[in-house]
């Protein structure tokens, strides 16, 4: 008989997940894995060779080059080949259209910038009136 753990997940694969909240899931869960956040952080520095990632991280070839599909896959990383090394680079901007996908996503953007919550330094330098 199937653990409770087990039927949960059955059931999980079932339920229909909007695309949407799938996109942000495949980004997350690519940036779950600390081989590929070491990755990140070195292609934030600047573009690398596939043979330099493995320098940084101290993995084999084919390993490292899985770990950059996933990270291509999830939108993250550009990938160019020339002969036979493959350049790796972050997408330009793409942390910031994420955090702008989940904030619209997840109901979290404001349009009116009235309404935005105030910065708690800026509410601390804003002077007292006196009532």
């Amino acid at each position: 008989m199937p653990s409770p753990a087990h039927f949960r997940g059955t059931v999980a694969t079932i339920v229909d997940q909007p695309d949407d909240l799938r996109e942000l899931r495949v980004f997350h869960k690519a940036l779950a894995d600390v081989n590929r956040l070491r990755i990140v952080r070195r292609l934030g520095v600047g573009p690398a060779t596939v043979g330099e990632l493995i320098d940084t991280v101290g993995l084999s070839q084919p390993l490292v080059s899985w770990h950059v599909s996933r990270l291509r896959a999830a939108g993250i990383v550009e990938t160019k080949r020339s002969g036979r090394e493959v350049f790796c680079q972050l997408r330009p901007h793409v942390f910031d259209e994420i955090a702008e996908r989940e904030r619209t996503l997840l109901g979290l953007a404001t349009t009116d910038p009235a309404n935005a919550p105030e910065a708690p330094a800026a509410a601390a330098a804003r002077p007292v009136e006196a009532g």
